[in-house]
């Protein structure tokens, strides 16, 4: 071991290797070393070396490490036997246990085990070089082997430590200053702050540990910013512009692109340039005579010129004329067409009402029926009542006046039912309709005059009476 120094910090202010107090040590990363894990990381901080892999989510052994409803973290810290200037004793020692622990603990706030039950997610950590501060960069490199694996985390964690050295407080202590220190302090935080590890070595006022909180938090963010930028160069695929030569050739390339491009544009252009000349020509040759000799045969030159006498007339009209025939032919075809609906109409009614006039003669029929069973009752009751007959001589003219006009009536309807077969197609299907309900209903009053008898006639009590007593 080489020997203390006589001041850890210069006058000036400045560390033993040239740092302020709030400054950290230069750090490297790099991503995928090893090919076999599923995701590592090698990182260099000062003079620490540091490899890591993870390999997980995968079935956890024995199983009864095996959780029902949660993924098992192991956290494996191990320094090489090499890894100090006094060889190290190889195998798990108190030290490594204890960092272990606290390391694992540190993660499990943002690895979302939930997602993997029954599995267990493997962290073997790898001290090659020890300078101070080995816990606190092998958390960092394991945070960025988790992302390389693809393990779903809430976050990056990052590490930092800070101490007292000469009665002052600095960041991120090398190897002497770890030795001969009056005090260590590591922590690791999340993105967002919050811290998920907290340890102590030596003595400290409340005042020096918020002091020294201040710039674990201004080293954390730059660590984060260290992380992310690696890992942004690992699976982002930016376009690289091209340097020295490269850049050269490729301007030369565009250049004779654009060259050939400009060459076969002039090409075209000239192409179309003698197109349009050619065609200029040939329009020129042929003139509006020699059109009219291809077109129009020596019959067809009669009809050439109307068409052109057509042409000038519409010419020389004006627009409101053209405007007041195409109105005026709008109106005519509007007409034709209510004329056609009309006609279509009356061809519909005219049918409908030829099957409506049947039916009106079955009626008159039945109403002729019953007025002849009407009458061979009345004749019936008249030789049964003789004498009812000769007391009531002017009751019985009456009723033979109503047979009369029944008999009349029934002429009437058939001499009308014939006249009405005899009407022409013209005739509306409402002229019909109406004229045979009236007749129905003058028919339907003649049957009640028939139906009602003499008995109807009796207007007052006294000769019903008498009527009755005659029969006695």
């Amino acid at each position: 071991m080489s020997d203390k120094p006589e001041k850890l910090i210069a006058d000036d202010g400045l560390r033993l290797d040239g740092r302020r107090a709030d400054e950290i040590r230069p750090m490297k990363i790099e991503i995928g070393v090893l090919s076999r894990a599923d995701g590592s990381c090698y990182l260099e901080w000062g003079r620490n070396k540091i490899l890591v892999g993870v390999f997980g989510p995968r079935e956890a052994h024995p199983r009864r490490t095996q959780r029902p409803d949660t993924a098992v973290i192991r956290y494996r810290y191990n320094m090489a036997s090499f890894s100090v200037e006094d060889r190290a004793r190889p195998g798990p020692s108190r030290r490594s246990i204890e960092i272990s622990k606290v390391s694992r603990e540190a993660f499990e706030p943002v690895i979302m085990t939930e997602l993997f039950p029954k599995t267990a997610i493997d962290i073997f950590v790898e001290v090659l070089q020890a300078d101070a501060g080995t816990r606190t960069a092998a958390i960092n490199a394991s945070s960025i082997a988790l992302a390389d694996a693809g393990i779903p985390m809430k976050g990056l964690i990052t590490s930092c430590a800070f101490g007292k050295v000469d009665g002052q407080i600095v960041l991120d202590l090398n190897k002497e200053e770890d030795n001969y220190g009056d005090a260590d302090f590591p922590v690791a935080m999340t993105q967002d702050g919050e811290i998920t590890l907290l340890q102590m070595d030596g003595h400290l006022t409340p005042e020096e540990i918020k002091k020294g909180l201040e710039l674990v938090k201004k080293g954390c963010k730059e660590i984060l910013e260290i992380q992310q930028a690696v890992l942004r160069k690992k699976f982002e695929t930016p376009v690289e512009e091209p340097e020295g030569e490269a850049a050269e050739t490729a301007e030369a390339e565009n250049k004779a692109v654009e060259a050939e491009a400009s060459i076969e544009s002039s090409s075209k252009t000239v192409v179309v340039e003698e197109l349009i000349e050619e065609a200029e020509e040939f329009k020129e040759e042929i003139s509006e005579e020699t059109v009219l000799a291809e077109v129009c045969s020596a019959e067809e030159i009669s009809d050439v010129e109307e068409l052109k006498e057509i042409i000038e007339e519409a010419e020389t009209r004006s627009g409101e004329d053209i405007l007041e025939e195409v109105i005026e032919a709008e109106v005519e075809e509007e007409a034709e067409e209510e004329a056609f609906e009309d006609e279509a109409e009356f061809e519909a009614s005219f049918e409908a009402s030829f099957e409506e006039v049947s039916e009106p003669e079955e009626v008159e029929e039945l109403e002729a029926e019953e007025t002849v069973s009407g009458r061979e009752e009345t004749e019936f009751e008249s030789e049964d009542f003789t004498e009812e007959e000769s007391q009531l001589e002017d009751e019985g003219g009456s009723e033979e006046i109503t047979s009369e006009e029944a008999f009349e009536s029934d002429l009437e309807i058939e001499s009308e039912a014939k006249s009405r077969k005899e009407l022409s197609a013209e005739e509306t299907v409402e002229e019909k309709a109406e004229e045979t309900g009236e007749k129905a209903e003058e028919a339907g009053e003649a049957e009640e005059e028939k139906s009602e008898g003499p008995w109807k006639v009796v207007k007052d009590p006294s000769e019903a009476g008498s009527r009755g007593e005659n029969n006695e």
